[in-house]
């Protein structure tokens, strides 16, 4: 986690080296600050190479690092780019790979810059509630023109090095298959006696007419950039490079990047992303745990779901055969698949050539032998455990040892189906969500005799397939739908006491679900809810629900797919109307039932959804079903379209503190069905600690 020091000739070689990506953490920013004083000390040499040790230049910040003391302990990103700029002595940044960030700001204050083809070149800080804070927005105007750096600012998106190889940002970019050093340190010696040393900051931006264009991209970027404050930020920091001079720049750039970092939406973005990386760990299962090969993939069930599944394993380049009952189901499945790909490839988001690699990778039967030999195969098929058993007993026989056998369970109890087979060690859930090809989220849901080689094979796969996978334990609808249970609850209790469909889900819009509760119910399907319940009814008769719900499924509105569920639906068009006979309904069951309506406020609706999601969560976290309290908000930022820019109900109710949260669900503890807002023992001790769920 340091920096390399050699002299080679009369060139000093500064190597960063901090893996994976040299991220510029405090032991790294030292060691290269010493080693550039002691090239500068060295009469033997004349220039000095920057460079990065294995996979990259420089990814920028140490992710480690933030919201640490050790990010703001000298020296400072800004300190090391200060030692380089002003050193006596030319030096060129040599870039390979990935120079993003800090890493990219420190490159830009090197006299030179080279690079191989192919390097990844951003400032991506946009992406984290940010903008470049150590010099990104005055320097790379200088460089590659406002237009472009303010693109590159505004959108954090990477370039190639050879697309930038016409700017001012390289002096040369090498001809592909080029050794880096020795070609950087060959182009150090040829500028060595060059002088004035050449500076970035020295630079004129020239942009005629530049309010204009300035003004257009604030309006461009005010209509897409939704609750987040800092791609406006970025733009009005970019412009200063043009308006104020270097220093005045530089000091107008770190004045809104600290106001930047103390935004609600930025810690939230920050959450997010550390979130993300968090989960892939488990205490229990070290990172170099050994895994089971996956070169084939089977899914059971060419529905919707079992399609979905299949797509992502083609897309990996991974064979996957799907298995059906009948030959007609297997045809539309097929079907489905095809048309889903050919509707990529019209939007020109896929070749010609990976359409039909992709939809060669797919292939049906109806044969359970034909799947035999798969590494993996997972059960698509309908929620209920009897179906669930006959298919996992059938797996038991035919497939070979050591294959994984995965069930899609939303809700199911795993180590039951695990114990219809002789191998409950290969079990594992994997619940995707639907659309399964599109949603991000992938739930892992480990079994009490689940082998941890296939937990850690299940968490490197979500990778493979580009899923964030997040473990969950065995619960009546793991971490997801156990939550989404109370939220559902509350949403129809709330149409009991007063409020009707479209207010709930404006209200809850409004704060920023991608989609409200009953939005969300017609697009998935009403009857599966109703399935659910009918088993809860059963399974924990204690559970008061409203009946609404109960009497819309006895009409047949199913949703979107009857085109009529909660709202009425025309042929052809998926916007929700507002459906007078459902209102009518809701109103005359809070008559039947001795209910007084009431007008609801929109600031009781959003609390009653967002705390009981945290509430349950805290259940959650505290039995184990889930690892951590940031586990709980990736799943909802990722699966269940709650808004990016709250960071998810956990870390949500961290912000509004504890303690208020807590007495919210006092207070709804005392009304009406107050036996669904018992307090988390987590919540209270957390709260009475004045700690967060994420502490």
């Amino acid at each position: 986690m340091s920096a390399d020091y050699t002299v080679q000739g009369s060139v000093a070689v500064v190597t960063l080296n901090n893996p994976p990506v040299n991220g510029l953490g405090l032991e790294t920013r030292s060691a290269a600050v010493a080693a550039i004083r002691q090239a500068e000390s060295d009469d033997a040499v004349k220039a000095i190479v920057i460079t990065g040790a294995g996979k990259a230049f420089s990814g920028g910040a140490d992710i480690r690092e933030f919201n640490s003391p050790k990010a703001l302990t000298e020296p400072t990103l800004h300190t090391l780019i200060r030692a380089v700029e002003n050193s006596s002595k030319p030096v060129v940044a040599a870039i390979h790979a990935v120079a993003m960030g800090g890493g990219l700001e420190l490159a830009l204050g090197c006299n030179y810059r080279v690079a191989l083809p192919g390097a990844q070149i951003a400032l991506p800080e946009v992406k984290l509630g940010l903008l470049p804070g150590a010099g990104g927005t005055q320097r790379m105007p200088r460089l590659v023109g406002l237009e472009m750096a303010l693109n590159m600012v505004v959108s954090g998106t990477p370039v190639p090095s050879e697309k930038l190889a016409a700017t001012a940002l390289f002096d040369e970019v090498f001809p592909a298959g080029t050794e880096l050093l020795p070609a950087a340190i060959a182009f150090a010696n040829k500028v060595a006696d060059v002088r004035p040393l050449p500076k970035v900051r020295d630079r004129k931006v020239d942009y005629p007419n530049h309010e204009a264009f300035v003004q257009f991209s604030r309006n461009t970027v005010k209509a897409m950039s939704g609750p987040f404050p800092a791609p406006l930020e970025c733009i009005e920091t970019v412009a200063a490079s043009i308006t104020m001079p270097f220093e005045d720049g530089l000091k107008f750039e770190r004045e809104r990047f600290l106001h930047l970092m103390q935004t609600a939406e930025s810690k939230a973005l920050r959450h997010a992303f550390m979130a993300e990386r968090a989960a892939s760990k488990v205490p229990d299962v070290p990172s170099d745990t050994p895994t089971r090969k996956i070169e084939s993939a089977a899914v059971i069930g060419a529905g919707t779901m079992g399609g979905g599944i299949a797509m992502n394993f083609a897309n990996a380049g991974i064979p996957v055969t799907i298995l059906e009952t009948k030959q007609e189901a297997l045809d539309k499945g097929l079907a489905t698949i095809r048309k889903n790909y050919a509707n990529t490839l019209k939007k020109g988001k896929l070749t010609q050539e990976k359409f039909e690699q992709r939809v060669a990778l797919i292939t049906g039967t109806l044969a359970y032998e034909d799947i035999a030999q798969a590494d993996i195969v997972i059960e698509a098929v309908f929620e209920d455990m009897g179906v669930k058993e006959a298919v996992f007993k059938q797996l038991d026989a035919v497939m070979k040892p050591g294959a994984i056998l995965a069930s899609n369970t939303s809700t199911l109890d795993l180590d039951r189906i695990a114990a219809f087979t002789g191998r409950p060690q290969d079990v594992i859930g994997l619940h995707f969500f639907s659309p399964a090809n599109v949603m991000k989220l992938l739930e892992i849901v480990r079994g009490k005799q689940t082998g941890k080689d296939v937990l850690a094979t299940a968490l490197a796969l979500s990778k493979k397939i580009k899923k964030t996978g997040v473990v969950s334990g065995v619960c009546d609808g793991f971490i997801g739908n156990r939550m989404l249970e109370q939220y559902l609850r509350q949403a129809f209790f709330l149409l009991d006491e007063g409020a009707l469909p479209e207010q709930v889900d404006a209200a809850i819009e409004k704060f920023g679900f991608a989609m409200g509760p009953f939005r969300m119910s017609d697009l998935a399907g009403n009857d599966i809810g109703w399935y659910i319940r009918k088993r809860r009814a059963i399974e924990t008769p204690d559970i008061a629900y409203s009946k609404t719900a109960d009497l819309l499924c006895e009409q047949g509105r199913f949703g979107q797919k009857t085109g009529a569920g909660w709202y009425d639906y025309k042929a052809g068009d998926r916007k929700a109307y507002p459906s007078q006979l459902v209102n009518d309904m809701i109103v005359q069951y809070s008559q039947d039932i001795g209910v007084e309506r009431r007008a609801i406020a929109d600031a009781e609706i959003v609390e009653r959804l967002v705390y009981a999601l945290a509430n349950e969560g805290a259940k959650i976290l505290e039995e184990g079903i889930a690892l951590r309290a940031s586990d709980i908000d990736m799943v909802y930022l990722t699966g269940y379209g709650f808004p990016l820019h709250r960071g998810g109900p956990m870390f949500y109710a961290d912000s509004v503190g504890l303690p208020n949260v807590l007495d919210a669900v006092r207070k709804y503890a005392r009304g009406r069905h107050g036996e669904a807002w018992t307090p988390a023992p987590l919540l209270e001790s957390r709260a009475a600690e004045g700690k967060g769920f994420n502490a």
